[in-house]
C-alpha cells in the first residue's frame, strides 16, 4: 500500500480553465464563471429573467453550481444537473427542490447533514463526511443536457474528484446519466475501470482498484431522488436510506442507524 496520492500534477497549457486550480476551493469558484455551452448559458439566465411565481422576491444565482461538502470527504454523491428553480435560484446543489428534500432527510437521518431540508446557501446546513456534486454544472432545459454538454463539463468533475482522491472511498451515482458520466473522470483519477463496464442499476456495486495501489473506491447505483422516481415508487425512501446507509459504511462513515444496531 502507497500513501495518499499525490495533488493533480500541474495543468499542461492552453488546457481546460478546471487544469488551472490548485485546490478544491479554487477550482469551486472557477466553475461558477464557465460559459462554455451557450444553449445552458441562456437557459439558466432565462429562467432566472422569468422566474416561477412563488419565487418573483428571489434574485437568482443563474451561474454554475460548484460542488458542496468537505474538502475531504470520503462519499460523493453525483447527481445530474441543477434544477432551473431550484439549485439555479439559491446556488447550492439539490437546495431549494424536491429532490433535494429527499436526500438531505435521508442524510439527514443517517446523521450524515446537520439538519433535514436546504433552503438556501446561507441556511447553515452542513455534511459531515459527504461531498455532493453534478456531472453538469448549469440547469438544462428540460432536465436533459447533451452528451456534448456533459462532455464538455467533464473536466470539472474530473479534476474534483482527484482532489477527492486521497479520501474518496465510496461513490453514489444518483441515476444513469450520472453513472455513465462518472465513469471517464473516475479513471482519470487514478482508480481501474472493470471490463466490461459496469453497467448501472439500483443497488449495483463495484469496487474499483486504484491504479497506484492505494484504497480501492466502490461505486454504487441508486435511482435518481427525482419526483419523477418518487412519485411512481421507483425509489422509496426506505431504499433511498438503505442505500446511503451501505455506501456510507463502504466510506467508512459512521451513521446512526449503524450506531443503532450496535446498542441492540
Amino acid at each position: 500500500m502507497t500513501g495518499a496520492p499525490p495533488p493533480p500534477h500541474d495543468p499542461p497549457p492552453h488546457g481546460h480553465p478546471a487544469d488551472t486550480v490548485h485546490t478544491l476551493a479554487e477550482l469551486d469558484a472557477a466553475v461558477t464563471g464557465c460559459r462554455a455551452c451557450p444553449r445552458l448559458v441562456d437557459w439558466r439566465e432565462e429562467a432566472a429573467r422569468v422566474k416561477r411565481r412563488a419565487y418573483q422576491d428571489w434574485e437568482y444565482w443563474a451561474r454554475p453550481i460548484p460542488g458542496f461538502g468537505p474538502r475531504d470527504a470520503s462519499l460523493v454523491l453525483v447527481g445530474l444537473a441543477p434544477a432551473a428553480h431550484g439549485a439555479n435560484r439559491t446556488g447550492r446543489i439539490f437546495t431549494g427542490d424536491p429532490s433535494g428534500d429527499l436526500l438531505y432527510a435521508a442524510l439527514y437521518d443517517l446523521g450524515l447533514a446537520s439538519r433535514p431540508t436546504a433552503v438556501s446557501r446561507d441556511d447553515g446546513l452542513e455534511l459531515y463526511g459527504v461531498r455532493i456534486t453534478d456531472p453538469v454544472r448549469c440547469a438544462p432545459p428540460d432536465n436533459k443536457p447533451s452528451v456534448s454538454e456533459r462532455d464538455t463539463c467533464r473536466p470539472w468533475l474530473a479534476r474534483e474528484l482527484a482532489f477527492l482522491r486521497p479520501t474518496a472511498r465510496a461513490v453514489v451515482a444518483l441515476g444513469g446519466f450520472a453513472w455513465q458520466a462518472l465513469l471517464p473522470p473516475l479513471a482519470a483519477a487514478g482508480w481501474e475501470l472493470p471490463r466490461p463496464r459496469p453497467v448501472f442499476g439500483h443497488g449495483a456495486r463495484v469496487v474499483l482498484p486504484a491504479l497506484d495501489g492505494g484504497p480501492p473506491l466502490e461505486l454504487f447505483g441508486c435511482y435518481h431522488v427525482s419526483p419523477r422516481n418518487t412519485n411512481t415508487g421507483r425509489l422509496t425512501t426506505a431504499m433511498l436510506r438503505e442505500l446511503l446507509a451501505d455506501a456510507a459504511h463502504a466510506a467508512g462513515l459512521p451513521t446512526r442507524e449503524a450506531a443503532a444496531r450496535s446498542l441492540s
